[in-house]
């Protein structure tokens, strides 16, 4: 395929882009806005808007503030940089001299041997102390040009400080978007659930191994079953109504 017009979603099958085509793509996508006009709270499932979330206790640390070189801090780095996805699902390029706040990236989608690439932006940045006695830290990305997807995505991380369980949140709104063409978008209401299931429970068992990859982390305690991989994740979905054609 060719390079497109700038916001336009591109397809390739087999392979992806180099990193001069990810870089032209890159510097176009920062022409768009985002794809949707609601606000977060008007996303409800009522109006269309599908909701996916997942959390989990990915690692524990002594009680109180975030340790300086700790789990809190190692997961928070990969949060930043979102090492939390599974490449093989979904592989994401941005430049790191990018402040986070404002950064665009390109999404780049792998689904039985094609690839869809998308752009997001980062709107959001929340670090704080909350009022339940924790720390946290995440950011929110919204969908930009055309996207096969229209929505945001929360990704968040907790500190307890009573407890010191860090958990880690994913909170999807999303509907559907723009598809380069119609077996896209019917393959795409075919597997998405599938594909967006196996990602939640996958960037929980990432986030849960980077985050205690040293001895200041304090082990998650084992539970008496065979395997003991990864957390154990609370994953939930709610479908938003259909909406009518046009709207």
């Amino acid at each position: 395929m060719g390079e497109g017009e700038p916001g336009v979603i591109e397809w390739r099958f087999g392979g992806g882009w180099t990193e001069a085509e990810l870089e032209r793509r890159l510097e176009r996508l920062k022409r768009f806005g985002r794809n949707f006009r609601e606000a977060w709270d008007e996303m409800v499932p009522e109006r269309g808007w599908n909701h996916y979330r997942s959390q989990a206790v990915v690692a524990r640390e002594p009680p109180g503030e975030p340790l300086a070189e700790g789990a809190f801090q190692r997961a928070r780095m990969a949060i930043e940089n979102y090492e939390f996805s599974d490449p093989s699902i979904v592989e994401v390029h941005f430049d790191p001299r990018d402040p986070l706040v404002g950064r665009h990236v390109l999404i780049e989608i792998k689904v039985l041997g094609l690839h869809y690439l998308c752009g997001v932006r980062v709107a959001e940045v929340r670090e704080e102390a909350d009022a339940d006695g924790g720390t946290v830290y995440g950011f929110r990305y919204d969908t930009v040009g055309d996207h096969i997807e229209q929505g945001s995505e929360w990704f968040l991380l907790r500190k307890d400080h009573a407890t010191g369980e860090i958990r880690f949140r994913v909170d999807a709104r999303w509907r559907p978007g723009q598809f380069p063409n119609w077996w896209s978008r019917v393959g795409f209401m075919i597997l998405s659930p599938r594909y967006h299931r196996i990602w939640h429970h996958a960037a929980q068992r990432r986030i849960a191994f980077l985050a205690r990859e040293s001895a200041l982390a304090v082990e998650l305690p084992r539970r008496g079953r065979l395997v003991h991989e990864g957390p154990d994740v609370m994953y939930r979905t709610v479908l938003g109504a259909r909406r009518a054609r046009g709207r």
